[in-house]
């Protein structure tokens, strides 16, 4: 699919303040601008990144609350339980919490309900079980925000319930729990509003022992990155500062995950995170207990954990050919039905698919289709689905002014989950689609590529490609520099490599480099000696084997 390319605007003034206060290149200057960071105080945090620039925890709205009630577990020996959610920020904010209570010397017990058994937040049994194991305090992590009935029933059982979420609070309305610390929520004041759960509940541990350790921010920058949250403020620092612990973590758990996902040795980036741990820790949600990954965590001896982390790595290769059928079968409903390929968010239902890939099935067609999706797993009559948005849809108000046929919903701008009776599908795709034909033009339906200034070859040194490395970590909120260069000459007939891979060199009379474009063997027709082309690319350093040297990192290719 042709891409648009949108190149950020140029804010001279800005732009050359920054460069000279900060002794950088204006083009540096120029992407921390397009980052929203036009103050040189600001950007200064932005590159420095330290624990000292995070903010007061007690700015959230009910920390003190929080803070005093578990102080008061610990005087009168109450019993704790963290309810947690089963993905990698519900499961690392979970072990977080589970670990700071148990050194205060308070007893703490964990429950993460089954994504099949249990489907998704509080309910009566939980409070049956926990009066029955003596439980005075629950705490929910990354989850309960929108449980208004299910506190409310808890309360009339004699339980206190606290809430540490992250997600949209639903009309405004929060529960009627002891403390909410959620920093969407209207009345919060907290200078950052884009925490995932993990962050809140580090922000916690900053607030009881007054530092986050490196045990801590080795779990937080793990739950951050796996939830896709901005890494712009707070959870930059996280996940800058918590990154480099991963690799070094005491952690057993830990490390028999890196050992079993053979990046033991390795400097740990997002990447690693994103595609390597946090698969494998939301593995287990997906396909049996979100435990598994709990207690791998919890785990105090080596093997043990080693036979852990093996499970995880087991179920990943599970869900991985899981996930790789139920995708084929996506795809040919879509493409033997025109109806879906001219809506323009695609809601597709079927009996029996798995719950727990739903939410990688729904990416899987939005990346292709570049349209919002919800895939639905229907089961007697009754229907749990996944939603992924793309750029300029905020899917959780999409689906909010659908709620009239919804049981349950929740999530954010960029990914939902809901739960619908099978009679009413076809009354919300009529509905979310109306919502769509209002705000998403044909144009949003084009994938669109942010491009942070149209340089010149001539401009690219070591010097430059090592100081865009000082802007990491990259990831959501905070991509990596994408750039374009116009009317350049191919120097060399392109190499089709391994796994669709062009290899090509282009020049613009005076400076020539390699070019490489992953997955982009579709592109050769138009790539042949002595044609011009334009090129978005990101900038990389290639020293395979070899001196550095600059590489552009192919995004997309034009004929000029």
């Amino acid at each position: 699919m042709s891409k648009n390319w949108i190149i950020r605007e140029t804010h001279r003034q800005t732009q050359a303040k920054l460069s000279r206060d900060l002794k950088v290149p204006e083009i540096i200057a120029q992407i921390l601008v397009n980052r929203g960071i036009v103050d040189v105080e600001k950007a200064k945090h932005f590159m420095s990144a330290e624990m000292t620039d995070l903010h007061d925890p007690f700015l959230l709205k009910d920390m003190q609350k929080v803070v005093d009630r578990i102080i008061l577990a610990k005087e009168n020996n109450d019993k704790v339980l963290i309810f947690g959610d089963y993905d990698v920020d519900g499961v690392t904010s979970s072990a977080i919490l589970h670990n700071i209570l148990k050194k205060m010397g308070i007893t703490v017990s964990n429950h993460i309900p089954h994504r099949m058994d249990d489907g998704y937040g509080l309910s009566h049994e939980i409070g049956e079980q926990a009066l029955e194991d003596g439980v005075k305090l629950i705490i929910t992590v990354d989850c309960g925000i929108t449980a208004f009935d299910e506190v409310d029933e808890l309360n009339k059982m004699g339980l206190e319930i606290i809430i540490i979420d992250h997600h949209e609070p639903s009309g405004g309305r929060r529960p009627r729990a002891l403390a909410v610390v959620d920093p969407k929520q209207e009345e919060c004041k907290y200078p950052f509003r884009e925490l995932a759960a993990v962050g809140l509940v580090a922000k916690l541990v900053q607030a009881l022992t007054g530092e986050i350790g490196g045990e801590v921010l080795n779990l937080t920058a793990i739950g951050t990155v796996g939830d896709v949250v901005p890494l712009v403020d707070e959870n930059r620092i996280f996940v800058k500062r918590g990154l480099p612990q991963i690799a070094n973590t005491t952690n057993k758990g830990l490390k028999a995950l890196i050992e079993v996902s053979k990046i033991s040795g390795k400097k740990i980036s997002p990447y690693h995170v994103g595609f390597v741990l946090g698969p494998r820790i939301n593995a287990a949600g997906r396909m049996d207990s979100a435990h598994t990954a709990l207690n791998l965590f919890l785990s105090e001896d080596e093997k043990s954990a080693l036979l852990l982390a093996k499970v995880l790595d087991n179920h990943n290769l599970d869900r991985q050919k899981m996930q790789k059928d139920i995708v084929t079968e996506a795809f040919n409903i879509i493409e033997a039905q025109e109806a879906f390929l001219n809506q323009k968010v695609i809601v597709l239902s079927k009996e029996g698919w798995h719950k727990g890939v739903l939410g990688i099935v729904a990416s899987k067609i939005s990346d292709k289709y570049y349209k919002p999706a919800i895939v639905i797993s229907l089961e007697g009559g009754v229907g749990t689905a996944s939603g992924r948005s793309i750029e300029g849809f905020h899917l959780y108000n999409a689906i909010d002014n659908c709620s009239s046929v919804l049981e349950e919903f929740g999530g954010h701008e960029g990914a939902v989950g809901l739960t619908i009776m099978e009679d009413k599908i076809d009354d919300f795709r009529v509905l979310i689609n109306e919502v769509a034909d209002k705000v998403l033009e044909i144009k949003k339906l084009t994938p669109t590529l942010f491009i942070d200034g149209e340089i010149e070859l001539t401009d690219f040194d070591l010097n430059l490609a090592n100081i865009i490395q000082t802007l990491e970590p990259f990831g959501e909120g905070n991509d990596v520099p994408l750039f374009c260069s116009r009317n350049l000459i191919v120097k060399s007939n392109p190499q089709i490599l391994a796994k669709e891979t062009l290899k090509f060199w282009v020049t613009d009379g005076s400076t020539s480099i390699s070019a490489v474009g992953f997955g982009m063997a579709k592109f050769k027709d138009i790539v042949q000696i002595g044609k011009s082309v334009d090129l978005a690319y990101q900038i990389s350093i290639d020293d395979w084997n070899k001196a550095p040297t600059i590489q552009l990192m192919l995004k997309d290719i034009k004929a000029t």
